[in-house]
């Protein structure tokens, strides 16, 4: 059932990405969403195992918004389900919620106290967080009647807890026994300082408040070669007055400054002046020292008194469920619901679980795995591939000469042969048995070769195709002969 026009985000039927599943689709970035559906009978967490379970596919990710689940209790006679907004009330909010710092599975509890007829919010404690990528995913969250919580994504376990555990819900549900009594005021003589100045202190006459922090270093003496007669600046004698300068409308036309080059040989330029030094005598401001406080009596609190909100309980006095609603606002379209499910058997959530979800994330992940090696490039190299090779390569530069001649080999032929592995075992090996020989019998990195001027000046290239330029640049080396400088490697396809 859609709503009110404040949520004008559109629901669309639509098919998951890369297979014929169907589902709940967000199909407009920065919206409010919401849509709810009846059930035809209330569904009691009083008794027995409850299971809440969803699947969520955040298909272009999730920077900022919600992908959650309420779970509506029974409203007051004549509520209508077009009324659903984010003020409805709910028995359990359960799923992904990612924005800023904020990035958890919630699961919320709101719950009547039974002595003032409030309802309060409580939150799960450390909730597992939302899985970083664009895959279909399952929350569900199973409620046992021995007042435990299980919370698994994916059909793995992530978190456990009691309802009635302060270590697990934020506020507790059941309150504390007492309260500081709010009509309990700190006296006016509570002397809460645990130390003070010394009443029988008395300044020490030598103790002079005036002195200043620094004084003139009169042991000092120019140094030798100070050229008095020279300014720190000088007019620019490159500089000419612009052809099209008005003195009469821009004023008289000064040169630009420069720094004096003969103040840059010489210790210094221009007057000067003997420098400032710390002054031995300088002791500041004076201040009596502190003691301990006779009167201290330690830091105020109010007094407890009875908590008349608390309560004790042996179960939550859940509400029944009576809807299923989506409320949401998102900065990200592509959210896709499918597949909600409440059922009082975990076995059945399960099933679908391995039935359902397991097929389809393997048909997405499979697709997933096609375009990283697309993407990969020419040569053909997972992002897993390209961080061992980016490893190596920093390691063979920078160990001595034996590792640019035989690892780098080495290396760059299992680059471009991406499925020998024994190439990239044959390159950690050397450069392990290369350190491990270095920190047991030392010796020193030789110098690195020089290069011709003009090959210093070359820019570094940042071609990142498997082009015609690679096979340019290793024909040139070749050409330099015995004489050059071991090939370096120039580039690398990312």
């Amino acid at each position: 059932m859609l709503l009110c026009p404040d949520f004008a985000g559109v629901w669309k039927h639509a098919k998951s990405d890369g297979h014929e599943d169907y589902g709940l689709l967000v199909s407009e970035k920065a919206r409010k969403y919401a849509i709810i559906k009846e059930l035809e009978k209330p569904v009691t967490l009083k008794d027995g195992t409850v299971v809440l379970q969803f699947e969520v596919r955040l298909q272009n990710g999730l920077e900022c918004g919600g992908a959650y689940i309420k779970y509506i209790r029974p409203q007051e006679a004549g509520w209508d389900a077009k009324e659903f907004d984010n003020e409805t009330p709910y028995t359990i909010m359960f799923g992904p919620d990612k924005c800023g710092s904020t990035n958890k599975v919630h699961f919320i509890l709101k719950h009547k106290n039974p002595k003032t007829g409030k309802y309060v919010e409580h939150h799960l404690k450390s909730p597992p967080s939302v899985p970083y990528d664009k895959l279909s995913h399952v929350y569900t969250a199973i409620l046992k009647p021995n007042n435990e919580v299980t919370i698994l994504v994916d059909g793995e376990k992530k978190k456990e807890g009691n309802f009635l555990s302060a270590d697990d819900f934020e506020p507790a549900l059941i309150p504390s026994k007492t309260i500081p009594d709010p009509d309990d005021k700190k006296p006016e003589d509570w002397d809460e300082r645990a130390k003070i100045p010394d009443p029988d202190a008395v300044k020490p006459d030598d103790w002079d408040e005036d002195a200043p922090m620094e004084i003139v270093d009169e042991e000092a003496t120019k140094p030798e070669g100070w050229l008095d007669d020279e300014p720190e600046e000088i007019d620019d004698p490159e500089a000419a007055k612009p052809e099209d300068w008005d003195d009469e409308e821009d004023g008289e036309w000064e040169a630009p400054k420069i720094d004096n080059p003969k103040c840059e040989k010489a210790p210094g330029c221009g007057e000067w002046k003997k420098p400032m030094k710390a002054n031995p005598a300088y002791k500041g401001k004076w201040h009596a020292p502190l003691i301990d406080n006779p009167n201290y009596k330690g830091i105020w609190k109010p007094q407890e008194i009875p908590n008349p909100e608390y309560f004790e309980l042996e179960k939550p006095d859940f509400d029944p469920i009576a809807a299923i609603g989506i409320e949401i606002w998102t900065m990200q379209d592509g959210i896709l619901f499918d597949n909600i499910l409440i059922a009082d058997d975990e076995k059945v959530a399960s099933t679908i679980v391995e039935k359902t979800w397991k097929p389809k994330y393997q048909v997405e992940k499979e697709k997933e795995k096609a375009e990283e090696a697309a993407a990969a490039g020419a040569d053909g190299l997972s992002e897993f591939q390209k961080k061992i090779f980016d490893v190596l390569y920093k390691v063979a530069d920078e160990n001595d000469m034996f590792l640019l001649f035989l690892a780098q080999d080495v290396i760059e032929k299992g680059e471009k042969q991406p499925n020998l592995t024994i190439g990239i075992l044959v390159s950690i090996a050397v450069v392990i048995v290369t350190v491990i020989f270095k920190i047991l019998f030392g010796g020193n990195k030789p110098a690195a070769p020089v290069k011709p001027a003009a090959e210093a000046k070359k820019p570094k290239s940042t071609e990142t195709d498997a082009g015609s330029s690679g096979d340019k640049d290793e024909n040139e080396d070749e050409k330099e002969g015995e004489t050059a400088a071991p090939r370096r490697r120039s580039r690398r396809v990312d």
